[in-house]
């Protein structure tokens, strides 16, 4: 396949794959809830970053609040030496507290906007950032579009080169494109089994790149999940939150399973495994998504790059399944 991929009208290039930044954050919290994956191995976690770079992934999504400012460290030690090869994307409009780990309210205003840029270039040791992304998936449509001056302003003085929104909701992906002459991407949450698919029309309208996050659908479609799983409490999917559908009281949603069950076969077929498979289905899908799973060790990043060189679904396979998905 192309290997790499445009985000959108930036014309700044990537690998069609990227790899999500969330879980290496490790633990954080808002009040006594875990937003993170569990405990994390740093050393491991850099390991598998470098592992990217090395197998031609170059996009790599993390947020300013991913670990209460921990995963844009992590970032920056991964890169150093290799920043030249790589395009960094993180995210403004959490707040937090890096000594406990605390988060606060959500701040998408542009005085905090000012702030956060500033904090992330020095966590991540860089001084630009390729793709600065609002992480307020429902910020009202006005105070988003208050933010495009400044973010213009940051291109202008060569601190990013490129914004956009992560959003689910078509109509503020639309509103900021519209806006905001270097808005290059959206960001939404799309697997195989369910998703944001229409922010794809908007992306075709606004020449726009496509960002994936949850392509594997949490981990579900790694394939090593069954109804028996139990994920532990300090990992986000051991509690639930309830607009986490995939996983109910720290187990797999069964309707979800048995998605993954109808298009197995389609998925699995030349070789690929089952992650592989969903992440081919992302690029037959559009040709402008970049999915970003999440990596926290040197054998996922290996396995996820991998589907690299099988490429797409074809045509067809991708017919099959929207048909046994009932599209």
């Amino acid at each position: 396949m192309t290997e790499t991929r445009k985000l959108g009208r930036s014309g700044i290039e990537v690998s069609a794959l990227g790899i999500g930044c969330w879980a290496i954050g490790g633990p954080f919290w808002a009040g006594d809830r875990p937003l993170g994956w569990g405990e994390v191995d740093d050393d491991e976690s850099i390991r598998a970053i470098r592992r990217a770079l090395d197998l031609g992934v170059t996009f790599f999504d993390t947020a300013n609040v991913y670990g209460a400012g921990h995963s844009e460290r992590i970032l920056e030690k991964a890169l150093k030496g290799r920043r030249d090869e790589a395009v960094i994307a993180t995210k403004f409009g959490g707040t937090f507290d890096e000594r406990t780990k605390r988060v606060g309210p959500d701040d998408g205003s542009p005085e905090g906007l000012g702030r956060a840029v500033r904090e992330s270039l020095r966590r991540l040791g860089t001084d630009f950032i390729d793709l600065y992304q609002l992480h307020i998936n429902d910020l009202p449509i006005p105070r988003a579009l208050a933010l495009i001056p400044a973010l213009e302003q940051l291109v202008e003085d060569g601190l990013i080169r490129a914004y956009g929104w992560s959003t689910d909701f078509p109509e503020r992906a639309t509103a900021f494109a519209e806006a905001g002459v270097h808005c290059a991407t959206i960001q939404a949450d799309l697997s195989v089994l369910r998703g944001s698919f229409g922010v794809i029309p908007v992306a075709d309208a606004h020449d726009l790149g496509v960002i994936i996050r949850g392509p594997l659908a949490m981990g579900l479609l790694s394939g090593k999940y069954t109804a028996e799983s139990k994920l532990p409490e300090d990992d986000i999917r051991g509690l639930s939150p309830e607009w986490m559908t995939y996983f109910s009281d720290g187990r797999p949603a069964a309707e979800f399973l048995n998605r993954i069950d109808a298009v197995r076969d389609v998925l699995t077929s030349g070789g690929r495994t089952l992650a592989q498979g969903a992440l081919a289905w992302l690029w037959a899908y559009s040709g402008r998504t970049v999915p970003i799973p999440g990596c926290r060790t040197v054998a996922q990043v290996e396995e996820n790059a991998g589907a690299l060189a099988h490429g797409p679904l074809t045509a067809s396979e991708l017919a099959d399944v929207e048909k046994l998905m009932g599209r």
